[in-house]
């Protein structure tokens, strides 16, 4: 199968990368250089919990291409960019593996390609030019983006879990994007504000703000007719800071290389979101001040 992997950083190369171990598999890496001329000259290595040394196509240039398969990676915030981009393709499926909310409406305004909901918890960082480090092993769901079955998604899955990575197909995706998000509002902006590793959120005065963070996703998800209990949302957070408690966010990733974040598709979408069905989000509205207050002292926003 073609490939284009669309903002290959840390996670989309991980993917990538994981999918061109398999020769019957032709991968191109779309992302930004010097990562791109390494990958090019010396091809791409997978270390730490995830290993494999691979040669697949690179490219700065997105424009123009043809796949059976867009994955679609890049931060929330480009996500508008990226698919103008794509939109000079030819895709058959695109799939975002992105964070935050709205990403699969945006693509799907742009592209006449079906675009399928992902989420993805493996943990990946960008070690130096050409080598990404695994640093958890997590999983990656995906399915229709309306919810429901799909033989797409299910051929997609298939093809993932062939490559070795933990893959499961849902038939639930707006109730898993909401979970999705839950876990990234207890947890981000907490780590990123903080200086510390995900399972910082788990003791003392922090596990009260991202519990908080949590219960407030919940609520909202509720309104907007998605079931999702507030026991559930803490629960699912928690478990993801545990199993993730030496990893660094990729909020606080970006802080620490001081990038602009997801913030407005993370936790600023729960107050937007929110605010529009008539509910307070007071601690996720003080989280998303305080992260774009940072980014503005930076020059960010």
């Amino acid at each position: 199968m073609e490939i284009v992997v669309f903002g290959a950083g840390s996670l989309g190369s991980l993917v990538g990368g994981a999918l061109a171990r398999e020769s019957r598999h032709d991968v191109t890496l779309v992302g930004r250089d010097p990562h791109v001329r390494a990958v090019r000259e010396s091809g791409l290595e997978l270390v730490g919990e995830l290993e494999a040394t691979t040669t697949p196509s690179a490219t700065t240039d997105g424009r123009n291409l043809t796949a059976d398969l867009a994955i679609v990676t890049v931060k929330s915030f480009d996500t508008a960019a990226a698919a103008e981009t794509l939109a000079t393709g030819s895709y058959d499926a695109v799939l975002s593996l992105q964070n935050g909310m709205g990403n699969e409406e945006t693509l799907a305004t742009a592209l006449e390609s079906p675009v399928l909901a992902g989420t993805a918890s493996y943990g990946a960082l960008l070690r130096e030019p050409g080598v990404i480090e695994c640093t958890g092993i997590g999983d990656v769901v995906l399915g229709a983006r309306v919810g429901g079955s799909s033989t797409r998604a299910t051929r997609i899955g298939d093809l993932f879990s062939a490559a070795g990575l933990e893959t499961t197909v849902a038939d639930d995706m707006p109730r898993r994007l909401w979970e999705k998000l839950a876990v990234n509002a207890g947890i981000n902006a907490v780590t990123a504000l903080t200086r510390t590793e995900n399972g910082s959120v788990l003791a003392n005065e922090a596990n009260d703000l991202s519990r908080a963070a949590a219960r407030e996703t919940a609520r909202v998800a509720r309104a907007d007719d998605v079931e999702l209990s507030n026991p559930v949302a803490i629960d699912v957070m928690e478990s993801v800071a545990g199993d993730t408690a030496a990893n660094t966010s990729s909020m606080h990733q970006d802080v620490l290389a001081e990038r602009r974040t997801e913030i407005d598709a993370i936790n600023g979408f729960v107050v937007d979101r929110g605010s529009e069905l008539g509910l307070e989000t007071p601690t996720n509205r003080l989280l998303t001040a305080l992260i774009r207050t940072w980014e503005r002292g930076r020059g960010l926003r």
